[in-house]
């Protein structure tokens, strides 16, 4: 069902848990999805006794396509007209991630109802990894 202008308004937010405990294998699956096989995500060996890092960890882009779940799930699919993020911080295996939308506006342009969203997913520990902004075309 589609969201509604009038059920919604300013400071209205809809969380929802996007990856519980992400293991090492998605991170390899999500390699192989997206073509990127940068060791710093699927090599401890590398990633340790090259990089520098404690160990292997998510690709950014799997972190922003986690967060763009929780928004399809809100407002729909099809119905995204922006989205953007900035990463903010790592993410682990073993990170259990949470994703928030928070509308802060609510506008007509060209005959279209939109919803402007804040969006932020933050891990276990409440730090944010991902902060960012999205529209979407909702129902008037």
């Amino acid at each position: 069902m589609a969201l509604n202008m009038s059920d919604l308004k300013p400071g209205d937010e809809h969380s929802e848990v996007v990856i519980d405990n992400l293991s090492r294998t998605q991170l390899v699956m999500y390699s192989g999805a997206s073509g990127d096989y940068n060791p710093l995500h699927t090599d401890d060996v590398y990633t340790k006794e090259v990089a520098g890092y404690p160990g292997v960890f998510a690709h950014g882009m799997l972190t922003m396509g986690l967060t763009g779940k929780m928004l399809t799930n809100y407002v729909g699919d099809g119905r995204l007209t922006k989205f953007g993020v900035r990463f903010t911080n790592q993410v682990w295996p073993g990170d259990t991630l949470t994703s928030t939308a928070t509308v802060t506006d609510l506008r007509v342009e060209d005959g279209q109802a939109l919803v402007d969203l804040e969006v932020k997913t933050t891990n276990q520990e409440g730090s944010t990894v991902v902060s960012g902004y999205a529209t979407a075309k909702i129902d008037s």
